[in-house]
């Protein structure tokens, strides 16, 4: 009966597998660094260019978004049979706090990596708001 237990585990690791779980192209690779004073967030756009990418704070979340730009020319060697990378519009949101304004974070691109900085415990001076009397 030996035998059998090298079948049992090629089983086990068949169903254990996330071959049968659907990969998300679409989402938006992300590595995020914790420093003292902020966040550093450094996410893998390649093949997309500063233009191609949006960002803005609504209701306490950071909201990134990257439009692919995408060619189906013929080229001079032959046409794409197969494409796995992907190359279509991404999203992605991060919450961070009420507190931000967009002028706290800070945002950079460079060969095809988005390097943003958000700090920590951003404190604004609250407005005065005045209302008019009539």
């Amino acid at each position: 009966m030996r035998y059998l237990t090298g079948f049992d585990d090629l089983f086990n690791n068949y169903f254990d597998d996330d071959f049968f779980t659907p990969k998300r192209n679409d989402v938006m690779k992300c590595d995020v660094r914790e420093t003292a004073d902020h966040y550093a967030l450094s996410i893998a756009l390649p093949g997309y260019k500063k233009e191609d990418i949006q960002m803005h704070l609504d209701h306490g979340y950071l909201y990134i978004e990257a439009k692919a730009h995408q060619e189906n020319k013929e080229e001079k060697d032959g046409k794409i049979i197969r494409r796995e990378r992907y190359t279509g519009d991404m999203k992605r949101s991060f919450y961070v706090g009420d507190a931000l304004k967009e002028s706290d974070i800070k945002a950079s691109f460079d060969q095809g990596e988005l390097n943003i900085i958000i700090p920590k415990n951003v404190k604004h001076e609250e407005e005065k708001k005045y209302i008019d009397i009539l």
